[in-house]
């Protein structure tokens, strides 16, 4: 079956998903925000130990790369899953924090500067 590649077919497939398996009952916020961290936290195992430049070109190792393909499926389909379960859109939360982090780090400040800027 050919799937969507847009955040909502993604949601709406994860949606079936789980309802076609009465999992609702155990997607409740607090589970799926913890079930997300673990996942960024094994995505985060895949780069522990690399240098900056081995992190670059993890994708060039078949097996490296698969692990860290597979991490990042998961990081989505869970933040995905939190988001349609708290009434959150995505791209509109995306694109709501990147208009903020825009105004805090404007180009002629910000450019080439690692700085932490004041809310």
């Amino acid at each position: 079956m050919e799937q969507g590649h847009s955040v909502e077919q993604l949601t709406q497939r994860l949606r079936t998903f789980a309802d076609e398996r009465d999992w609702q009952q155990f997607h409740t916020p607090k589970n799926l925000a913890m079930a997300l961290a673990g996942e960024v936290g094994e995505l985060l195992a895949e780069f522990q130990w690399l240098t900056p430049d081995e992190s670059a070109r993890v994708m060039a190792d078949p097996e490296a790369g698969a692990r860290v393909r597979a991490e990042i499926g998961d990081v989505m389909i869970y933040l995905t899953r939190l988001a349609d379960v708290l009434g959150i859109g995505l791209v509109a939360a995306a694109q709501d924090k990147l208009t903020d982090s825009a105004r805090r780090y404007p180009v002629a400040t910000a450019r080439g500067r690692a700085v932490k800027a004041p809310r």
